[in-house]
């Protein structure tokens, strides 16, 4: 497995659930950001996401990268979105620690939500990890709706 010699993580600040009705504004950070980087990988959310602000970045994030490879991620919400994704990445158990120490810690505006909690994140770690036959049991999935072979 090649492994990232960087990364870069760009978060703006946008007052959540209100999006679609910044559109302009958000279309013109994406267009700032298309000019300062050319990313190898991009992760947006899954197209099929219910939440407005998810769907307009995934919107974008297409619209802005259409020439890069784009991994489109799930999010376990109330909306009940979660498809069949079509990409897999095994995770060790340790990793998979890690990730979800990662997003308990990244996003404390989600806190005391029911539905944003440690068994939550292994359970779909799990699931997938069993949809790919992962050697640990977890995975993570993404949606990629055009990947070029080299």
């Amino acid at each position: 497995m090649r492994r990232a010699t960087s990364a870069q993580i760009v978060i703006k600040k946008f007052r959540d659930g209100f999006l679609p009705y910044e559109g302009g504004l958000i279309k013109e950070a994406f267009e700032e950001l298309k000019h300062e980087v050319s990313p190898d990988l991009v992760l947006t959310h899954a197209r099929s996401d219910l939440h407005q602000d998810h769907r307009l970045v995934s919107e974008l994030t297409w619209n802005t990268f259409r020439d890069h490879l784009i991994l489109e991620y799930e999010i376990p919400k109330y909306d009940g979105d979660l498809g069949a994704p079509n990409v897999f990445v095994p995770l060790s158990e340790s990793l998979c620690q890690r990730k979800i120490d990662a997003l308990l810690a990244s996003f404390p505006s989600q806190a005391g939500r029911r539905w944003f909690t440690e068994d939550l994140f292994r359970a779909l770690l799990r699931l997938r990890g069993m949809e790919c036959n992962a050697p640990s049991g977890y995975a993570e999935a993404f949606y990629g709706r055009k990947l070029v072979a080299r």
